[in-house]
């Protein structure tokens, strides 16, 4: 297992990881197989979404924010309940097969951090297995 370490800069954050991940691949050598991600986080999630078009980044934490407001009368005092209902629509977990060495993404997709309580650390755990050819 590889871990990537992703320092978040704002309290709601889409932060693009592909590279990152792809970086890890190519690392490992997997020419053909499957790339798990995992995020051990309650305030953080992961995802996949359109990666060209900053916009969509913008509507998708503008939405978040409509649906999910921060500031609400929550159970959980800590000043995060909206982070962790968040991160629960996000999951914590993702997986992308690997073809000739690469993620097979779509032509616009990338792989998304989704920051619900930052600024924060994150880890991100990347477990690659090898497809059995034999």
């Amino acid at each position: 297992m590889e871990k990537i370490y992703i320092k978040t800069l704002k309290r709601m954050d889409l932060v693009d990881i592909t590279d990152e991940v792809q970086a890890a691949v190519k690392r490992s050598k997997v020419k053909d197989g499957i790339c798990f991600l995992y995020i051990p986080h309650t305030t953080a999630g992961l995802t996949i979404n359109e990666n060209a078009d900053p916009s969509v980044r913008r509507d998708i934490l503008n939405t978040l924010g409509r649906l999910v407001p921060e500031d609400q009368n929550y159970s959980h005092r800590e000043g995060n309940a909206d982070s962790h209902i968040k991160s629960s629509l996000f999951g914590q977990s993702l997986s992308v097969f690997i073809e000739g060495g690469q993620l097979a993404l779509g032509t616009w997709q990338g792989i998304f951090l989704c920051e619900g309580d930052g600024p924060r650390q994150r880890q991100v755990w990347i477990k690659l297995l090898e497809r059995d050819l034999g």
